[in-house]
């Protein structure tokens, strides 16, 4: 249970795209639909149905197994004056949310790299966009701001929905701008918590963009490689990268497995006095719609 907690608890990611559950199978398949046109009608001429909108489709395949796991001494967990089961166990799911979320942010600012699948007439379709907030100035409050607002029109110009659009920033960039900006322009929902502007409690939205940080953006992270046990492509170069702004509808999620933990029976706990607790998570994460993906890079 503390497993779970301390995932759900640590995941930014989660719910800021689009999340799907696999059964009986290795990958799904998403849907990219465009535009339709209007257009007057002749009288006596029969309505065929015939303005379908273009349609393409994007397959995202299910990474290996992700496991996160720890032994256990029965001896230390006797004499240790803390609850090392729980600690262990919060750990763990602080491992896989951060793998998770990882993955997620690196897909998203591949996809504001990318042209759009449909370009089939009325389109073709917008594709990504990356916002130059200037060489740097990654942690220039000012520089952020105009971003956010570039962000928010460039979005609007491409008819992404206001509803959903969320910022992910480093704690450094994020904590720059909620001590520098004017509150006229920083709109803060507390919650029912009543949060504090000392502790960066609450809820900071910039131009109706909802703004959350994490450690796990590819921050400034030069190249990524792809490693073993990945499925889908998640390398790139990040070295100019600093932050994103996005709509859920940029990525996905595919998950088949969790996130689950798994204890050792007595069996093992006799042979070796100790018991094993793996966490586990099978997901992976693919492009969705890059018209709802915005790169923040700290480039001229």
């Amino acid at each position: 249970m503390e497993m779970i907690k301390a995932y759900e608890s640590a995941c930014v990611a989660k719910g800021t795209v689009q999340n799907r559950t696999l059964r009986n199978g290795k990958s799904l398949q998403f849907i990219y639909t465009g535009r339709m046109e209007a257009a007057y009608h002749t009288p006596g001429q029969p309505i065929l149905g015939s303005g379908d909108p273009p349609v393409a489709e994007k397959t995202i395949v299910m990474d290996d197994l992700l496991i996160s796991s720890a032994f256990i001494y029965s001896l230390d967990e006797t004499l240790a004056h803390y609850s090392l089961r729980s600690e262990i166990s919060a750990k763990i799911g602080h491992a896989l949310a951060e793998a998770y979320d990882k993955k997620i942010f690196r897909m998203i600012a591949k996809a504001a790299r990318e042209a759009h699948p449909i370009t089939a007439s009325p389109g073709p379709e917008p594709g990504g966009s990356v916002i130059k907030i200037g060489s740097g100035k990654e942690y220039d409050a000012q520089a952020l701001v105009d971003g956010f607002f570039e962000a928010a029109a460039i979005l609007d110009e491409k008819n992404i929905p206001s509803t959903g659009r969320t910022a992910v920033l480093a704690p450094r960039q994020y904590y720059s701008i909620i001590s520098s900006v004017d509150t006229n322009i920083l709109n803060r929902d507390f919650g029912n918590t009543q949060g504090n502007l000392n502790s960066g409690e609450g809820l900071y939205e910039i131009a109706g963009i909802t703004i959350r940080r994490s450690n796990n953006l590819p921050f400034l992270a030069g190249t990524v490689n792809r490693v073993d046990g990945e499925n889908n492509d998640y390398s790139g170069d990040f070295s100019d990268h600093a932050g994103l702004i996005y709509m859920r509808d940029a990525a996905a999620v595919v998950e088949g497995i969790g996130p689950q933990v798994q204890t050792t029976g007595s069996e093992v706990n006799t042979m070796y006095q100790g018991d094993v607790i793996v966490g586990r998570l099978a997901m992976g994460a693919g492009t969705l719609n890059p018209a709802a993906a915005i790169e923040l890079q700290a480039a001229n």
